[in-house]
C-alpha cells in the first residue's frame, strides 16, 4: 500500500571532505546550489576537517541551499549543539537543519536542544536525566525558523519510535560498504520503517505527516548495457525507475545523493532530478501538516488553515521558533495569534482581505517602535511589514525617492547619504518608516526642513477591502490629505515617494546641564529655541530626580551646517541656559546621528504617556512641568523643538494640524491615574496634540489632535474608504462621531 505524507520533494548532497582541502568541499556545495539541489551536508568524522566550520563557510557562499549539520559521534553536548545549530540558522537566514545520530540519551538530547531554543522563556533551563543534566542553563539563541531535528541510525524499533514521537524526520543512513542495493535503501526497508514511525506518531497524538522521511542514495551512471536490476547502477532512466517507488509509494520526500564526483552531481541534477520532480508535482503548503507543538499553540478565532498560500510560508504562529522575535514591540508586550509577513503589495492586499474575515483584533506594524501605535495584540493578527523595506532613487534631479514602510529610518539615512541628501525623520534610526510617515514626523531637521509628511509626494496603499490605490495631490487628493497625519485609519501604505533635502554633514551637540531650577531652565531653553535660526533643532530630556542629587537635563541639538563657526554660534546660547556638567560637539554625517542597533523588540507591559503641543514654554507651563518632575510622576520627560519650517505650511494643508506649536512635550509615567490627573490640569497651557507620543485613549484626545473641521473631513474619508472600521488600532477615527466612545474601552 502506498503512502503520501504530502511533503514536497527535496534533493540533497552528502559530501565527504577530502585531501583536496576545505575550499574544494565548499565549491562542491556551491555547485549543488547552482544545479538546483535543496540540501547539503558534510559527512562527520570522515576527514580532519570540521563539518560545522565547513557549513558556516558554505552558508556565507550560498543563498538558497539548506545546510544539514550532523555533529556525529557519541557523547555530544546537546546544549552546545543547540546553540551551534541555532547560530548557523541565524547566519544562514533560516536554512539550517540538525541531524542527530542514535546514541544513549538521544531522547533527552532532543528535549534539551528544543529547550535551549525556547529563548522567549525567561527562566533558565534545568534538566535532570539519566544521560544529560543541566543546572540553570541560559536559553537561546532561538533559530531563525522551525529548525528540524532529523534522526539517523540503524532502523531499530527504539530509534523509529523516537522519530515518531519527538523528531521532525528520519534519515535512513548511508551504508558503509556492500552493494549499491544496500547503500541506497530500497522501498521494502522503507515501508517497515514508515509503519513503525507512523504507529509511534499516532500513539503520541501526532499526525504521521509531521515526520519527514529522508534517505541517502548512492549509485553509478553507466551505459544501458551495464544496467543492473536491483541497484542504482545504469542509465538515468534506470535511476528514475528505481527511485520513483520510494517517492510515490513510500513517502520519501528527501533523497540525499552520496557522492563527491562533480560529473555525477551534474548528471543527477540534469538527467534524473527533473523527472523525479515532475512525477512528484507541486505540494501546496496548505496540505502540509504543522507540528503538534505548533498546532497546540494556536489561538481561538483564527482559521490558520485558510491563510493564503502566498502568506503561509512567511507567517509566524505562537508555536514557531521565531515567535519571540515578533510577538512584542519596542515598548509593549504582546502575544498575537498570527503574524503575517507580506513581501509585496499584492500580499499586503491578501493579508488585509484574510484578516478582515477573522473575528480577532488586527494590528499593523512597520517597525514596532511606536508609542501610540498598538502594533501588537493578544490573540489577534498582526500584519508585519518588515519584509517591505526597499529604498529606491527615482529621480536624482528632483531628489525623488521611493521608500517601503518596513524600512527603518537609519536605512533611509544611509541610502541617501552618498547623494548628499536626507529626510527629516524622527530622532531615532530604529523607527519604521510606515508609522512615522503617516502621522507627522518630528525629527532632527524639523525646524529647517519641516515634518516628514511635508516631504511626501505620493503614496501607494491598500484599502480596507484589499483594493490597491495611489494617492497624490492630483489623484485621490483628499485621501492623500488624510494620509499625511492620520494615515493609519485608512489603509496600509506600501510605498512612499518623498522629496529629499540636500543635507551634508551636520553639527551634533550633547550637553548635560544642571536643571535644579527646572522651571527656570525650561523657560530659558524655550526662549533660546524660539529665537534660534531655523538650522538649529534641539531636544531635551529630564529624568526622575534622585535623592540628594540635582535634577539633570540632557540637551541634544543638531545644526544643519558643517561649518565650525556656525555650529558654535548656534550652540553657544544653549550652553548658557544652565551650568554645563558635560558636553560633546561633533561634526557628523546625518546617517551617524540616525544610527541604531538592529535587535528584535522585547517590550513588556503597556507604556503610560501623556503628550501635547505648546506654542510657548510660559512661566506657568514651565512651573507645572517642574512640579510634575519633582513629584516623581514622570521618570522620562522630553521636549522637542518644532516651529520654523513646520509653520510655513497652512494648518489645513494636511491632516496634521499642529502647525503653530513651537514645542512638543511628552511625559512617561508609571501610574496612569496619577499622570492623567496632573496632565489634565495642564491642558489649558497646550495648543494641540501630536498623537504619536500619546497613550491616553479617551476620545477627547482626537479633538486635541484634530480641529473639528479636520475631524469632519477625516470621518468622511473613513466612511468612504473604511466604513467597516477595519483599521482601528491606532487612535481610531470612527466613521461616525457617536462611535468614538468605543475607542476608550479598548
Amino acid at each position: 500500500m502506498s503512502v503520501d505524507y504530502r511533503h514536497p520533494l527535496r534533493l540533497g548532497l552528502l559530501l565527504t571532505p577530502g585531501d583536496d582541502g576545505p575550499q574544494a568541499a565548499v565549491e562542491r556545495a556551491r555547485l549543488g546550489e547552482e544545479l538546483g539541489y535543496d540540501l547539503v551536508s558534510f559527512r562527520p568524522g570522515a576527514s580532519e576537517l570540521d563539518p560545522w566550520t565547513l557549513l558556516s563557510w558554505t552558508a556565507a557562499r550560498t543563498t538558497r541551499i539548506h545546510l544539514a549539520a550532523h555533529p556525529g559521534g557519541p557523547g555530544i553536548n546537546p546544549a552546545l549543539v543547540a546553540r551551534a545549530a541555532a547560530s548557523l540558522d541565524l547566519l544562514a537566514d533560516g536554512r539550517a537543519e540538525l541531524i542527530l545520530s542514535a546514541e544513549p540519551g538521544l531522547d533527552e538530547a532532543i528535549d534539551i536542544v528544543r529547550g535551549i531554543w525556547t529563548a522567549h522563556l525567561r527562566s533558565p533551563l534545568s534538566f535532570a536525566g539519566e544521560h544529560h543534566r543541566l543546572a540553570g542553563a541560559e536559553r537561546g539563541p532561538a533559530p531563525a525558523h522551525n529548525l528540524p531535528i532529523l534522526l539517523t541510525g540503524t532502523p531499530d524499533p527504539a530509534l523509529l519510535r523516537l522519530a515518531g514521537t519527538k523528531a521532525d524526520g528520519w534519515l535512513r543512513p548511508p551504508a558503509d560498504g556492500g552493494s549499491a542495493t544496500d547503500s541506497w535503501a530500497g522501498a521494502e526497508g522503507q515501508a517497515g520503517a514508515n509503519a513503525a514511525i507512523d504507529q509511534a506518531a499516532v500513539a503520541a497524538g501526532r499526525d504521521p505527516r509531521e515526520i519527514h522521511r529522508l534517505t541517502h542514495i548512492t549509485g553509478r551512471f553507466t551505459t544501458a548495457a551495464d544496467n543492473a536490476d536491483s541497484s542504482l547502477t545504469g542509465t538515468p532512466e534506470r535511476w528514475i525507475s528505481a527511485l520513483l517507488p520510494l517517492i510515490l509509494d513510500q513517502g520519501v520526500s528527501t533523497l540525499i545523493l552520496t557522492t563527491d564526483d562533480p560529473a555525477t552531481i551534474r548528471r543527477f541534477a540534469t538527467d534524473v532530478a527533473p523527472a523525479l520532480r515532475a512525477a512528484r508535482g507541486e505540494i501546496p503548503r496548505s496540505e502540509q501538516v504543522p507540528s503538534l507543538y505548533v498546532r497546540r499553540h494556536r489561538r481561538d478565532g483564527i482559521a490558520y488553515d485558510a491563510v493564503p498560500e502566498s502568506l503561509a510560508g512567511s507567517a509566524i504562529e505562537p508555536g514557531d521558533a521565531g515567535f519571540g522575535r515578533v510577538r512584542s514591540t519596542y515598548l509593549r508586550g504582546g502575544s498575537p495569534g498570527l503574524v503575517l509577513r507580506p513581501g509585496t503589495p499584492g500580499e499586503v492586499a491578501e493579508a488585509v482581505r484574510f484578516a478582515r474575515t477573522q473575528p480577532v483584533k488586527l494590528s499593523v506594524r512597520s517597525g514596532g517602535h511606536g508609542i501610540s501605535g498598538r502594533s501588537t495584540n493578544n490573540g489577534g493578527i498582526v500584519i508585519d511589514l518588515s519584509r517591505l523595506h526597499a529604498i529606491e532613487i527615482l529621480d536624482k534631479a528632483t531628489r525623488r525617492v521611493r521608500v517601503e514602510p518596513g524600512a527603518r529610518w537609519r536605512d533611509v539615512a544611509a541610502a541617501l547619504s552618498p547623494h548628499g541628501w536626507a529626510l527629516s525623520s524622527g530622532d531615532y534610526g530604529g523607527v519604521g518608516v510606515g508609522g512615522l510617515a503617516t502621522s507627522g514626523g518630528i525629527g532632527w531637521l524639523v525646524r529647517e526642513h519641516g515634518l516628514t509628511v511635508d516631504h511626501l509626494r505620493a503614496v501607494d496603499l491598500v484599502l480596507a477591502d484589499g483594493t490597491r490605490v495611489r494617492a497624490d495631490e492630483e489623484e485621490n487628493a483628499e485621501l492623500f490629505w488624510g494620509v499625511r497625519g492620520a494615515g493609519a485609519n485608512f489603509g496600509i501604505v506600501t510605498s512612499f515617494e518623498f522629496e529629499a533635502d540636500e543635507v551634508g554633514e551636520v553639527g551634533f551637540g550633547q550637553f548635560v546641564m544642571d536643571a535644579s531650577d527646572t522651571a527656570g531652565f525650561l523657560e530659558r531653553w524655550g526662549a533660546v529655541m524660539e529665537a534660534a535660526p531655523r538650522d538649529l533643532t534641539s531636544f531635551l530630556i529630564i529624568g526622575r530626580p534622585r535623592l540628594g542629587q540635582p535634577t539633570v537635563a540632557q540637551v541634544m541639538a543638531v545644526v544643519d551646517s558643517r561649518d565650525a563657526e556656525t555650529i558654535i554660534a548656534r550652540l553657544q546660547p544653549l550652553a548658557s541656559v544652565a551650568p554645563v556638567l558635560d558636553y560633546s560637539i561633533q561634526v557628523l554625517p546625518y546617517e551617524a546621528i540616525m544610527n541604531a542597533p538592529q535587535a528584535p523588540h522585547d517590550g513588556q507591559g503597556e507604556p503610560v504617556t501623556r503628550s501635547a503641543l505648546a506654542g510657548h514654554l510660559t512661566p506657568e507651563l514651565a512651573g507645572d512641568v517642574g512640579r510634575l518632575i519633582a513629584g516623581g510622576l514622570s521618570y522620562f520627560f522630553a521636549i522637542r523643538s518644532v516651529g520654523g519650517a513646520v509653520a510655513d505650511v497652512p494648518s489645513d494643508a494636511t491632516a496634521y494640524a499642529g502647525r503653530s506649536a513651537n514645542f512638543q512635550l511628552v511625559a512617561f509615567g508609571a501610574n496612569r491615574r496619577a499622570l492623567d490627573s496632573a496632565w489634565d490640569a495642564m491642558l489649558p497651557h497646550f495648543s494641540g496634540l501630536y498623537l504619536n507620543f500619546e497613550t491616553d485613549l479617551r476620545p477627547e484626545r482626537l479633538h486635541d489632535a484634530y480641529p473639528e473641521a479636520h475631524l469632519g473631513r477625516l470621518r468622511a474619508l473613513k466612511r468612504r474608504y473604511d466604513p467597516d472600521n477595519v483599521f482601528r488600532d491606532n487612535f481610531n477615527i470612527t466613521p461616525e462621531p457617536d462611535q468614538a466612545r468605543s475607542q476608550s474601552s479598548r
